[in-house]
């Protein structure tokens, strides 16, 4: 079983997803919306977290064997989790609030990292060989951590991940009222495929909310 995922984000009308640009035309809608979506798990990409709390300073580890088993490790339990998906383990959690603290990464860590996440008291899930297996990740959320309901707030590269891997139940888009327009920005899925065939993903609108100063809130489900 695994729990029940949303991915929520705030976008320009062009689909743009840079912070600093979505901040300049919308409010506290976003937080609004994410309360109002009860999810009690968070998860976030590296780049997200290397930007908004851990800094680009990676951990270092002593040279090892990489771990090559799944391993999990349940530091203590929380009503609401915030979650990493660092696949090879080098985010620096020393100076954050490490409350609620789940990291995610693949069977490529080494085990030095998975000590220093342990003397840290930080929760952490080590699956997948080559790259992070989401769905079991999110088969051990459920089952170890008793998370329910997850929201996705990361970039387009982890959103475009659980999109491919089929684990995205609900899509929570908020549109302000702007365009970015800037080439190369970040959007709100990207995905590896250079296939001719590609077929783009199909959702159906499940309700549609808008704000007084113009940001548009959609559900979709797939």
């Amino acid at each position: 079983m695994r729990p029940y995922i949303i991915c929520h984000m705030m976008q320009s009308i062009d689909g743009r997803i840079a912070c600093d640009m979505v901040d300049k035309i919308s409010g506290d809608e976003y937080y609004t919306a994410l309360d109002a979506l009860e999810c009690n798990a968070f998860i976030e990409g590296k780049h997200s977290y290397q930007i908004h709390c851990c800094g680009f300073d990676d951990f270092i580890s002593k040279p090892s064997s990489n771990i090559d088993a799944e391993k999990f490790h349940v530091a203590s339990k929380s009503d609401k989790y915030n979650i990493s998906i660092d696949t090879k383990g080098t985010l620096k959690w020393d100076n954050c609030d490490n409350n609620g603290r789940i990291c995610i990464v693949s069977e490529q860590v080494s085990p030095d990292y998975l000590t220093y996440l342990e003397q840290l008291d930080i929760s952490y899930i080590a699956t997948g060989k080559e790259s992070v297996n989401l769905p079991r990740a999110m088969e051990i959320l459920a089952s170890e951590f008793e998370v329910k309901r997850v929201a996705v707030v990361g970039g387009g590269k982890i959103n475009g991940a659980f999109m491919t891997a089929g684990l995205v139940n609900e899509l929570s888009a908020m549109i302000a009222p702007g365009i970015d327009g800037r080439i190369g920005q970040p959007a709100l899925f990207d995905f590896n495929c250079n296939d001719k065939d590609y077929i783009p993903v199909k959702v159906k609108i499940k309700e549609i909310k808008t704000f007084p100063n113009d940001v548009i809130w959609i559900r979709y489900i797939f």
